[in-house]
């Protein structure tokens, strides 16, 4: 048996699957914890990859690896590799000025649309160099180099010291804000725009499908960012909505074209196939869930019993779940809010239900800012920690309106990262074809006036 490892390095942890090459099952797995905050000390995530690799049984016997991780984080690196400042991680917010200055300083949201498919928001890396560059421009100066998470924990773990040697994807690429997947080139000059005059150098760029050696000989694939890495584990293809519910929401799909969306909500981001992956995130995830169940005071199996025990609409009760200013919409200084409480409906059910359905309501905004620009949808693929709740899987399909299909739990970004390994190994034009996880399908008649009812409040947020 041939082995494969895919990593997933994200927000909170850190994950290792060894597979199969040839049928993708789970040999062996293993797991470290990541530190809290919005920026972290890279070391942090190297450190936890060697706690996860040694749970995993190690690597000794594995013959390509392929790393998937949080995108967009900035990583700045010196001259000889080291690291100038702790990495500013996507949901780090302090950069949302400095994206709104250079949205305006290239003339709007159309010309950035145009030029690389991403219109800056403070998650977004371009926006995050402006902020290095006004707030510690010393740090600026020092920066030789720029990469991120994936790119930073590949490169550690090949053994490489050259920043010259640092690699990267199209589709953790295409999240940075400087990098136009539909050419696959970078646009050095938004770079400079960003660091006001400075041109740090950026990663190689290699093919879905290319791989890189370590000093031992083992194989390196190219690397996702995770979005792309749990598309690849899905096997998802044209139709498939993928709604991953995790510390953030994202709503993607696989398209055979490129999107530009001048009013800034679709990132159009590069998928791991050489294909395209429109998406949209917000900041609002699994942790709405957590919150409900925080003021309820219980645990989310009765946060889902209380929430399905309510009727469609909550009796008039709208939960906007901007609990941690919102990306998409771009109000990083919005607050949640509750609408439509009355004597009548201030029960815990409904409480309960108004916070299922406003953030299924949120991710529906996603799934309507992609069809919008013609995405097909079929059915809704639904994971991450968030579609562990009973509620949210029954309740989604009236909120979404097509049929959704909830993959058996799994680490689908580590998944795919080691789908990619393996496509690296066999050289195949294709990625290689896995057995897929058992799903389960729910479907209920859609309840339209849900969504028309949040779509009244949802602007009506402090903060905005």
């Amino acid at each position: 048996m041939t082995l494969v490892a895919g990593i997933d390095s994200s927000t909170q942890a850190c994950k290792v699957l060894v597979c199969d090459a040839d049928t993708g099952e789970v040999v062996r797995s293993g797991r470290a914890t990541h530190p809290d905050g919005t920026e972290i000390d890279p070391a942090a995530w190297e450190s936890a990859a060697y706690a996860a690799i040694a749970a995993a049984g190690g690597l000794d016997d594995v013959a390509a690896v392929s790393i998937g991780a949080q995108q967009h984080g900035m990583v700045c690196l010196d001259t000889a590799g080291h690291v100038v400042r702790p990495a500013l991680l996507w949901n780090d917010v302090r950069s949302a000025d400095a994206a709104f200055a250079l949205v305006n300083e290239l003339g709007g949201p159309d010309p950035w649309a145009a030029a690389v498919g991403v219109v800056p928001l403070a998650a977004i890396t371009v926006a995050k160099l402006r902020w290095l560059a006004d707030h510690e421009p010393g740090n600026a100066d020092g920066t030789a180099a720029v990469c991120l998470p994936h790119d930073w924990l590949t490169w550690r773990l090949r053994g490489d010291t050259d920043i010259g040697m640092i690699t990267t994807d199209r589709s953790d690429a295409s999240g940075t804000g400087y990098y136009d997947a539909a050419t696959n080139t970078y646009r050095a000059d938004l770079v400079e725009l960003a660091m006001r005059g400075r041109r740090p150098a950026l990663p190689t760029i290699l093919g879905s499908a290319d791989a890189t050696k370590a000093f031992n000989g083992r194989l390196f694939g190219a690397g996702l960012g995770d979005n792309a890495a749990a598309a690849l584990g899905l096997a998802a293809g044209e139709g498939d909505i993928v709604v991953s519910i995790g510390t953030s929401g994202v709503v993607s799909a696989v398209s055979p074209r490129p999107v530009h969306d001048r009013g800034g909500f679709v990132a159009g981001f590069a998928d791991g196939t050489g294909r395209f992956l429109p998406l949209v995130c917000t900041l609002n995830g699994a942790r709405v869930l957590d919150a409900a169940a925080a003021m309820l005071r219980v645990d989310h199996d009765e946060l889902s019993r209380l929430a399905l025990s309510g009727p469609p609409g909550s009796d008039g009760l709208v939960l906007v779940p901007y609990l941690e200013g919102e990306r998409t919409p771009n109000r990083p200084n919005a607050t949640g809010a509750l609408h439509g409480l009355r004597m009548s409906n201030a029960t815990p059910a409904n409480l309960a239900r108004a916070a299922v359905e406003g953030l299924l309501c949120a991710l529906a905004d996603g799934i309507a800012h992609l069809t919008r620009h013609g995405i097909a949808m079929r059915r809704v693929l639904l994971v991450g920690g968030g579609a562990r709740s009973r509620a949210l899987r029954e309740i989604a399909p009236a909120v979404f309106g097509v049929p959704v299909l909830a993959p058996s739990p799994a680490e689908y970004v580590a998944l795919g990262a080691a789908r990619q390994a393996a496509w690296a190994l066999n050289g195949s034009l294709q990625p290689p074809r896995w057995e897929q996880t058992p799903t389960d399908r729910y479907t209920a008649d859609p309840v339209p006036a849900v969504h028309l009812r949040y779509a009244r409040v949802r602007d009506l947020t402090e903060g905005t």
